[in-house]
């Protein structure tokens, strides 16, 4: 069992809290990203999805999981399993000092996550208290203008790692 935070970083122009539309914990957003099998090193060729509302049973009947797939090259079992209450949002202060914030951790088993896909179904605030819903992200960045505090406001330069956790 390996624990594997999921850590994001951006730059944030007048913008700060980026965060999946419902919070860190929203259990209908969509994470992207693909697998590599702890046994062959075969690495996914499509991402595979999780979400916290979508759960199956495992292969040993023992709990639920998020995800559960044989590897395609040497057909071993794996799972995904999402845990909670472990993220924070991407604030002006992450991205200022060139941090990453924790966003989800998940319990990699047979697996390991490679390659982050950023989509849509994100939320920022900007600096003047403005929010911006459903940020689509797939295309690397956003740009937008915040009426209230008269200023431009734009995400770019998204990165995202995994992180071993203990």
């Amino acid at each position: 069992m390996v624990n594997y935070m999921l850590m994001i970083g951006a730059e944030l122009e007048n913008l700060t809290d980026l965060q999946p539309q419902g919070g860190c914990d929203d259990p209908n957003f969509t994470y992207y990203f693909k697998l590599k099998c702890g046994n062959c090193g075969e690495v996914t060729q499509k991402e595979t999805c999780v979400s916290l509302n979508e759960t199956v049973p495992s292969a040993k009947g023992k709990s639920d999981v998020h995800l559960a797939q044989k590897c395609k090259f040497c057909s071993r079992d794996g799972t995904v399993t999402m845990i909670t209450a472990r993220g924070s949002p991407l604030t002006q202060e992450h991205a200022e000092a060139g941090r990453y914030a924790p966003l989800m951790m998940f319990d990699f088993r047979g697996f390991e996550p490679v390659d982050f896909a950023f989509g849509s179904g994100w939320k920022a605030e900007s600096i003047e208290g403005t929010k911006f819903n459903d940020i689509d992200l797939s295309g690397g960045e956003f740009a937008e203008y915040d009426e209230k505090g008269e200023c431009p406001v734009m995400i770019s330069n998204l990165c995202a790692t995994f992180s071993v956790v203990k």
